[in-house]
């Protein structure tokens, strides 16, 4: 298939372009803006059905809104996890209860959710987690489970409604057997608390999330005790498809200003200054192809075996050069703060030094490299796995 934008795309983008235009001046809040962009129909774009109070819209469609977005500079989404994980995870393994329920607030942008995976001792290897949900009994199926455990590095954990959390429901269970995938409300009070992370830039993007005997009801469990894993790779395979365009589209501006900078203060004459910025032009270039390329011969937005494995590979070690030569670019002046201390706080950072500090985690979160070349070794090469011990 080849990808490419025809005539209703462009009349389409105009029409992207004309709404934010006219409704991104003056946006209070990210909840807010939220459910401004649920009134007009432009959540859950990519979503395969329709009816929940979404807009349908063709690959091509989804990535013109996705790019638009992105040049609009229009505020970080606080829905992406509910309407780009969550929802088609539903859509292919939840019931027509559970659709129903979960799915219209998600596009009217009136429930956030955060992902439950990670773990202190299961990160990008998520077969090795602890946390347990242990069914209610009462001498007949299970009405809920109790939630007990932690989970780390939860993104937006401190401000969403819902998490959807991967425990083990067997307690004699390894690796990936005994997995359930359960959905999960954060008002629980004395039974969930949120934890932000200090980073290296200052700033809290992440938690850690403890869930005490946190309850969760059995018709709020997806696809059936027992199959979180197979679950929860499905929607693994969600994160990453029409959305990296527009990642790529901030990656391409925070060059420009890398770029901007070399020539305003003269390193752009320096012979290796310049090969680097020239190849990191070339490197996302080619990964702008490759992801057309890749959502072209899908025809889903997933793209084929392998494919989110190698994207996130070219990408996070392809940002974490960009910020590293942010940094050279500006050269002694990038370890310093700034020069008014008065109007500054104690910590405040330029935008090179965020870039160069805050992209030391892209070739860990989201999978680390490690696991992505196992992925690409054993799944789509078919080479040996690798041995593991009888603890994982």
């Amino acid at each position: 298939m080849e990808f490419g934008f025809g005539s209703e795309d462009e009349v389409f983008r105009g029409e992207v372009r004309g709404w934010l235009a006219a409704h991104l001046d003056g946006v209070p809040a990210r909840s807010v803006w939220e459910r401004e962009l649920g009134r007009g129909g432009w959540i859950g774009l990519g979503w395969s059905e329709d009816g929940y109070g979404n807009r349908r819209a063709s690959l091509t469609q989804q990535v013109v809104w996705a790019e638009e977005y992105a040049r609009a500079k229009a505020p970080p989404r606080s829905g992406h996890i509910g309407e780009n994980l969550l929802a088609p995870t539903l859509i292919a393994h939840g019931t027509r209860e559970q659709k129903a329920r979960f799915l219209p607030p998600v596009a009217r942008g009136e429930e956030l959710w955060c992902q439950g995976y990670s773990e202190p001792g299961a990160g990008s290897d998520l077969a090795g987690i602890r946390t347990t949900a242990v069914p209610d009994k009462a001498g007949g199926p299970a009405e809920s489970y109790r939630i007990t455990g932690q989970k780390i590095w939860t993104s937006l954990a401190h401000e969403a409604d819902w998490c959807f959390v991967l425990a083990r429901t067997r307690p004699e269970s390894t690796r990936h057997d005994g997995l359930t995938f359960l959905l999960v409300p954060m008002d629980q009070p004395g039974r969930i608390e949120v934890r932000p992370i200090r980073q290296l830039t200052g700033t809290s993007e992440f938690n850690e999330v403890f869930f005490d005997g946190a309850v969760a009801r059995a018709e709020h469990v997806v696809g059936g005790e027992g199959n979180g894993w197979r679950v929860a790779m499905s929607l693994l395979g969600y994160e990453r498809g029409v959305s990296m365009l527009a990642q790529q589209i901030g990656f391409a501006e925070e060059l420009g200003r890398v770029m901007e900078a070399a020539v305003a203060n003269g390193t752009s004459a320096d012979p290796v200054v310049r090969d680097l910025l020239v190849r990191q032009w070339a490197e996302l270039r080619t990964m702008r192809w490759n992801a057309l390329r890749t959502l072209g011969s899908s025809g889903d937005g997933q793209g084929a075996a392998g494919a989110p494995s190698v994207a996130k590979l070219l990408w996070g070690r392809w940002h974490q050069r960009l910020g590293e030569l942010a940094v050279r670019v500006r050269g002694a002046g990038a370890a310093v703060g700034p020069a008014d201390w008065s109007t500054a706080s104690p910590y405040q950072l330029d935008a090179f030094q965020h870039l160069f500090l805050f992209s030391r985690a892209d070739t860990i979160y989201g999978g680390s490299d490690e696991i992505q070349r196992t992925i690409i070794a054993e799944r789509v090469l078919g080479l040996p796995k690798e041995p593991r011990g009888q603890g994982g």
